[in-house]
């Protein structure tokens, strides 16, 4: 969480400063205004498939945060202006009312797919970070700053939190698992974390490798938990039934430094991943271990790659913090397309 943070505010900060003469020209846009589009200079962040066909993404941005909507058809792109209080969305799903969901600091926010409407619920602790939708109806989320596992009720948005049993764990990503239960990843000690939607037990199990940074995580096609470890440089996976967990290795790149991020399961069976400091999409066979990379031109994207998800239309979608840009790539062929996201 508290390294995802910086990241969030280190490509915010460069933005500012690279483009703080280009804004002065600018002009202001409305309230809840809508963009198809537009110069580059902002950093887009989670991405997520929505209810409506569409891939909805997060933008912290330096000129008024945002809500955006990319067409897997023809790349058209519309993004919403959240609150003036909002301090960075961050985590996105689709909820299971037909809505997006999102985190933004001390609030919680769903967006109407069909109308646009958004409507903000406050969290107590004040640092919602990732969210889910769980198997029981509610939204499941990760609060960094009060060190819980939050959950939000989609009917009537009453917010409930959890302590985690380890201190300043740091809770970041989490996800729905195939034995009922959210599980979720702690950067700061080292840990996965699992908490049962029944009984709000939690449950930590500690990785193998120390300073390993468990970062995204995500459920796999194998019925395993995947996840990535941002500063060990490996992929690891654990079994919901036994809770062993194995790990592997990301072979080193020849010319960056591998930091990894976010990981998905794909459409082709594999689990797909992306290196956020090393310009590449990386995939991992559930079945051999195998890791298959994918580089990307940092001329054409910037040095900034930051989530990934399965998208309608049988690709990978993902966002590039540095070039403000959304990406798609083939599972079959590995043919990457990107489209400027604009201001």
């Amino acid at each position: 969480m508290f390294d995802k943070g910086l990241r969030l505010l280190g490509i915010v900060g460069c933005c500012a400063i690279l483009l703080f003469g280009l804004l002065g020209c600018m002009p202001t846009p409305p309230a809840n205004f809508v963009s198809t589009g537009g110069p580059v200079g902002f950093s887009v962040y989670a991405i997520t498939k929505g209810p409506d066909g569409n891939l909805w993404f997060t933008e912290p941005n330096i000129n008024g945060d945002k809500i955006g909507k990319i067409s897997p058809k023809n790349g058209k792109v519309t993004k919403y202006n959240l609150a003036s209080n909002s301090v960075g969305s961050d985590g996105i799903c689709a909820g299971p009312d037909g809505n997006i969901w999102f985190t933004d600091g001390n609030q919680i926010g769903k967006i109407s797919p069909k109308s646009g409407k958004i409507t903000d619920y406050s969290v107590p602790g004040g640092g919602a970070n990732d969210i889910t939708t769980g198997p029981d109806g509610n939204l499941w989320f990760t609060d960094g700053y009060t060190n819980q596992i939050g959950k939000i009720s989609p009917i009537n948005g009453k917010v409930t939190e959890y302590p985690i049993p380890t201190k300043s764990a740091g809770p970041d990503s989490i996800t729905a698992g195939p034995d009922g239960n959210l599980w979720f990843t702690e950067e700061e000690s080292d840990q996965i974390g699992r908490i049962s939607p029944i009984t709000s037990t939690i449950t930590e199990y500690a990785v193998p490798s120390a300073y390993s940074d468990p970062c995204s995580i995500t459920a796999g096609p194998d019925g395993n938990i995947w996840f990535t470890e941002h500063e060990g440089n490996k992929i690891g996976k654990i079994d919901p039934a036994t809770c062993v967990i194995t790990e592997y290795i990301i072979p080193p790149s020849q010319n960056d430094t591998y930091v990894v991020d976010s990981i998905t399961a794909g459409p082709d069976g594999n689990l797909w991943f992306v290196v956020c400091q090393g310009n590449v999409i990386d995939k991992i066979s559930p079945g051999t271990g195998a890791i298959t990379e994918y580089p990307i031109l940092s001329s054409d994207f910037g040095n900034e790659l930051n989530e990934i998800t399965a998208g309608p239309d049988g690709n990978l979608w993902f966002t590039f913090g540095g070039g403000n840009k959304i990406g798609k790539i083939s599972p079959s062929t590995g043919a990457i397309t990107d489209y400027n996201v604009g201001y």
